[in-house]
């Protein structure tokens, strides 16, 4: 239990995976939790709070409960073993009542906020930490009476055990779907590698001679793109939209009440709603700044969204005689006018994206940008055999932080991809950390004959997650409040977004795309395609973003008193958005973003709203060179090492010159 209170003495003071069982997690929590809670109670006693003795103290009062915290929902996301799913409950609600326990304790916020008005002379990173701690207390209830404090810390209790039933219903509902097919001639269109991983899967349940398909999107993806049996796309498409709804695993009733508290929550601090709440934090501000903003984007879209449907169902009826389209209909039909009239067929990349090249080709484009390197720690410590371990040094071999990394899906990992800060970097336990991070993906398995080989999707995946990384990694903060991914939600993507940039470069590829049987590198006129295939149906692509955020963002502004059925409301939201007619499915079920421990609700636009930051700021890249290194050195200096220590506008126009402008969005998507 004890290497669960303190920083291990390994290299880098690496996190012991190997010593800690399921059982040290509950005894460390509240052995942690006594901890925080006498250095709560000598803050309380200080009689001239200022910034030193007061908020510097709040923010290492509880490291021993963060650090426990970063390592338990760290493997509850991407290693969730039965000894960490039986304890989920009892570990949430523990560490959900001392956190509150903190935000509403009046006494605690009294001293908070004699600093907050003794006008100190503080740098701006001291303001932004000050003012991050007062505004939490605010949110979090501190100035309500004892009845409506209560009603938040039950809210804050319920909500925490719906986050952790949400989790497992989608985690369970995806395992247990499989698509069993028996008939080789329902293969017919599929790719060999495709073939073999359905037949690896088969193996694994002693199904010799067939083939299992799941919904872990290496195994879902192909299958859609490739298989000729309309009726079997439309089986897989059905199960995946359905993931979560209704059945053993239903998580409607969660979705309803987590809608519920959500909004009693927001209105009980006095806010109109759960978004106004949320985007009061953001740099959009409000749900009218939102709404907006996709408005917009989806005027500018919608034309090419009508053209591009047009020309997948055109296609469908001049091959089959059958104009119905359908979502199952999408991915098939894409594939087929990409080869078209791009001459693209996405397997013929795969051998070119070996996933051991692509993560040392993203490891060599961090060296190129920012003179850092990447040593893999085959001697640390992790809690799977597909995670491994890397130093992060800068050019003169001095530490920077921890880099893991985990690719591929099991049963005990939730779908998607994601970062995590295990360590935050800034001060805990008496001095500034360097930080652990980690990135979790669900990547193309190797087979007993190919080595793991991404699609382009993956790869650009991989970049986008290694541009969150690197944000974590290069943070130079004091404070760990408001250091790395610490910042608003809707300027957390611009990092990993414009990471996915350098994917569509021939500089780029040719440091990692080649052959993984003959060492030759990537054509140049593939490189050409891919470049194409980047605005290939981009109106669809542009659209089905749009719709998530216009989804997410309808359905916290809306009184759930209004929500009787949440898949009547989904369907009728999606109606403007969705170009492909609903049917019976619902993606509220299983969209983690919004619900437990994502941070999206009434955020999704986020991402549309990054790609705006994004591309403009990848303007500057190609102005310069995209390996451009005074370009790079503002980008790390204002951007990746500030977090959130400065306003996020003032970051951007600090690296830019001037605020970001839409246009190079429009133009990248061929919108314009």
């Amino acid at each position: 239990m004890d290497h669960l209170l303190q920083l291990s003495n390994l290299p880098h003071e690496a996190v012991p995976y190997d010593k800690i069982k399921g059982t040290d997690y509950i005894p460390a929590l509240k052995k942690a939790m006594e901890l925080g809670n006498a250095n709560i109670a000598r803050i309380k006693q200080i009689e001239s709070p200022d910034f030193k003795n007061t908020i510097i103290a709040l923010e290492c009062c509880d490291n021993e409960v963060d650090y426990i915290a970063g390592i338990y929902y760290g493997l509850y996301s991407a290693h969730c073993t039965e000894d960490i799913q039986k304890i989920s409950d009892e570990f949430s609600d523990l560490s959900t009542k001392y956190y509150n326990n903190i935000s509403l304790d009046l006494e605690l916020f009294s001293k908070v906020k004699a600093v907050y008005e003794l006008n100190e002379d503080l740098t701006v990173e001291e303001k932004r930490v000050l003012e991050k701690h007062y505004k939490s207390f605010v949110r979090n209830g501190a100035l309500l009476n004892e009845d409506q404090k209560n009603q938040i810390r039950s809210i804050d209790e319920e909500m925490a055990k719906l986050d952790n039933k949400f989790t497992e219903n989608v985690r369970l509902a995806n395992n247990a779907y499989s698509l069993i097919i028996e008939d080789e001639k329902d293969l017919e269109g599929m790719p060999a590698g495709v073939i073999e991983a359905a037949a690896g899967e088969a193996k694994k349940l002693d199904l010799l001679g067939k083939w299992v398909f799941t919904l872990d999107y290496p195994s879902i993806g192909p299958f859609l793109q490739y298989c000729q049996n309309r009726n079997l796309r439309e089986k897989m498409a059905r199960a995946s939209g359905a993931k979560a709804f209704g059945g053993e695993f239903d998580n409607a009733g969660n979705v309803k009440r987590m809608l519920e508290l959500k909004d009693a929550r927001a209105k009980l601090l006095g806010y109109k709603n759960h978004s106004y709440f949320i985007l009061e934090e953001r740099m959009a501000k409000t749900p009218e700044t939102v709404l907006d903003f996709l408005g917009k984007l989806h005027d500018k879209a919608k034309p090419a969204t009508d053209a591009d449907l047009k020309k997948l169902v055109d296609l469908k009826t001049e091959l089959t005689g059958d104009s119905d389209f359908q979502s199952w209909d999408a991915a098939f039909y894409t594939e087929i006018l990409k080869k078209r009239e791009l001459d693209m067929d996405d397997e013929l990349l795969r051998p070119y994206f070996k996933l051991e090249n692509v993560v040392q080709g993203v490891f060599d484009i961090a060296t190129k940008l920012y003179d850092v390197k990447f040593k893999e720690a085959p001697d640390l410590p992790v809690f799977h055999e597909d995670v491994k371990a890397y130093e992060v040094l800068n050019a003169d071999d001095s530490f920077i932080g921890l880099f893991y990394t985990d690719f591929h899906p099991r049963p005990e990992k939730r779908p998607g991809a994601w970062m995590n800060d295990l360590i935050s970097q800034g001060l805990m336990f008496g001095k500034v950390r360097h930080p652990h991070i980690s990135i979790t993906c669900n990547f193309t398995k190797p087979t007993d004959t190919k080595p793991s080989l991404l699609n382009l999707n993956e790869v650009t995946t991989l970049f986008h997650e290694f541009g969150h990384a690197i944000h974590g990694l290069f943070s130079k903060c004091t404070y760990r409040s408001v250091a790395g991914t610490n910042v608003y939600w809707d300027f957390v993507e611009l990092p990993s977004q414009v990471m996915e940039n350098w994917v569509l470069e021939k500089e780029c590829l040719d440091l990692f795309a080649v052959h993984y049987e003959t060492g030759e590198k990537i054509p140049t006129e593939y490189m050409t395609k891919i470049k194409a295939a980047n605005t290939f149906l981009e109106g669809l692509g542009t659209m089905r973003q749009l719709s998530f955020g216009y989804l997410d963002m309808s359905l916290h502004n809306t009184d759930p008193k209004e929500i009787d059925d949440i898949a009547k409301f989904e369907d009728k939201v999606m109606d403007e958005y969705s170009p492909y007619p609903r049917n019976g499915g619902n993606m509220l079920c299983s969209f983690g973003h919004i619900f437990p421990h994502g941070g999206y609700s009434s955020g999704y636009y986020s991402y549309k709203w990054a790609e705006v930051l994004d591309a403009d700021a990848f303007e500057a890249f190609k102005e310069n060179g995209i390996f451009d290194k005074k370009t790079a050195t503002l980008f790390k200096e204002n951007i990746l090492e500030k977090g959130g220590s400065v306003d996020a506008m003032e970051l951007y126009k600090n690296f830019r010159g001037h605020e970001p402008d839409v246009e190079p969005l429009l133009r990248r998507a061929g919108l314009l």
